[in-house]
């Protein structure tokens, strides 16, 4: 087994070391993309599982849209053509012929979606739409990690059609709410919810909203967006609707997403220097049990392993680990770098007893526990294993999170500390520039549910504070 790289030595090849051992990534031959393998993946379908049913549960339908767009479409919003021009992939010859119209590989898919939506619209009978899409895009981008930014990606994308503004906010709102519930209740990964500024907003829309995450690096991570489009997208593609009064009127709109960079989050959110560390909740394989055994004492120690595992089997995702030909400590190691959050031995002596041992993945505590009511506790016990990492993680945020008023403690503690700067900002997007040129760090969101402002004043310039803000360096 390969040695993981320390998270104190080189934090980036100690990222990349995990989704490699761990089997959840590869690099593909084609530069800028990734392979998920099957372990990846199925940590993708746990997250997918979880997201689609909290949207059925919020009224949206799955539908497919295509992948190629002709260019033309994206044109139609020049503000959302720009945002994404350097990014696209064009496709120009097909079928061994040059093509009249240039057709673009996805992006995203606001432009294709609203040329449907003009067809499908006519009264306010026909709103609200509310459809997601699960489906793969590509941004060409130049600088890669796996997972965490690829030239293609999977994700989800919400896009909503709506007859007033009102709709359409809380619409936008709803959703980020969603998402900051997923990240905290089944990730483990405590989140900020809040508004974009202006310039980090997403290209088209009139008001973004992101959930930002805290990494073991104390970079900040955007794990999922949500936007309010007003009647952008609308008006590119004359989508209008007539309303009870019987006037034509613009269709207001909303779009969402997340994708498979909430692997990376959880990856650089939880795991260690042995591997891999996951949520139960997401966990593809909460339990593997381990028999320990020599030659003679492996039939004995063998069923009795079997007998947990046909007992929890019925209840868990679990598996079990009877192979010849390695040690009980490399199976050890392999459960850890793994990220599996529960390992049960058993031994000769355990089953003298009539008992096992529970390790946990998250602390390394060892739990005896007897096959009575082993059930019960093993779904206790997942509840506190999934409860401390999303309380590790929080904690951890907390004492990396500072509130400051000058600029000088602003950029010395950027230059040596890094993490999150809460403070004042007083909304000029020139302070916002000169504060990413002079120190890399963004404004990752306009915190949501504040009463009031903690921060008098702009930690750039010194007038008066519009907003209160989270500053940090991020992915």
């Amino acid at each position: 087994m390969a040695k993981i790289t320390s998270r104190s030595t080189d934090y980036s090849q100690w990222y990349i070391d995990i989704v490699m051992q761990a089997q959840l990534a590869d690099y593909s031959p084609v530069k800028g993309c990734m392979v998920i393998r099957p372990r990846g993946y199925a940590l993708w379908e746990k997250i997918q599982s979880v997201l689609d049913s909290k949207f059925k549960e919020t009224g949206h339908s799955n539908a497919y849209f295509p992948m190629l767009i002709p260019e033309s479409f994206l044109k139609k919003e020049a503000e959302h053509v720009e945002g994404f021009s350097p990014e696209l992939a064009v496709v120009t010859i097909a079928g061994g012929e040059t093509l009249e119209e240039p057709l673009v590989v996805r992006p995203t898919s606001e432009t294709i979606i609203w040329s449907m939506y003009k067809k499908w619209i006519q009264s306010y009978r026909d709103l609200p739409i509310l459809i997601n899409q699960w489906a793969n895009v590509i941004r060409w981008e130049k600088r890669t990690r796996l997972f965490l930014r690829t030239t293609e990606f999977l994700w989800q994308e919400g896009h909503t059609a709506h007859a007033t503004q009102e709709e359409a906010e809380e619409e936008t709102r709803k959703m980020l709410l969603v998402y900051k519930s997923f990240a905290e209740e089944y990730m483990a990964l405590p989140v900020i919810a809040g508004e974009k500024t202006e310039a980090e907003k997403f290209a088209g829309a009139v008001k973004t909203y992101s959930i930002e995450a805290m990494m073991q690096d104390k970079k900040a991570l955007q794990a999922g967006t949500s936007h309010d489009l007003g009647q952008n997208f609308a008006k590119a593609f004359d989508v209008t609707f007539q309303s009870p009064d019987g006037k034509l009127e613009y269709v207001w709109a909303s779009s969402w997403g997340v994708s498979t960079r909430l692997i990376g989050a959880l990856i650089m959110a939880h795991s260690d220097d042995r591997g891999l560390v996951l949520p139960p909740r997401l966990a593809p394989t909460l339990i593997r049990i381990v028999p320990i055994f020599k030659t003679e004492t492996r039939p004995r120690v063998v069923e009795y392993a079997m007998g947990v595992f046909n007992n929890l089997k019925p209840h868990f995702s679990v598996e079990i680990d009877l192979d010849d030909n390695t040690s009980p400590g490399f199976k050890f190691a392999q459960t850890e770098l793994l990220g599996i959050p529960l390992r049960i031995e058993i031994g000769p002596k355990d089953i003298e007893n009539n008992e096992m041992v529970l390790v946990r993945r998250d602390t390394g505590e060892k739990i005896k526990a007897s096959p009575s009511g082993l059930i019960d506790r093993i779904k206790v016990l997942c509840e506190d294993i999934q409860n401390t990492l999303y309380h590790r993680a929080l904690v951890f945020r907390k004492e990396n999170t500072v509130l400051l008023e000058k600029y000088s403690d602003f950029t010395e503690f950027m230059e040596k500390e890094a993490g999150f700067v809460d403070t004042g900002w007083c909304g000029d997007s020139a302070c916002e520039t000169k504060i990413k040129e002079e120190t890399k760090a963004t404004i990752r969101n306009i915190p949501l549910g504040r009463d009031e402002l903690q921060h008098g004043a702009c930690i750039y310039c010194g007038k008066p504070s519009c907003h209160d803000v989270i500053f940090a360096k991020a992915y």
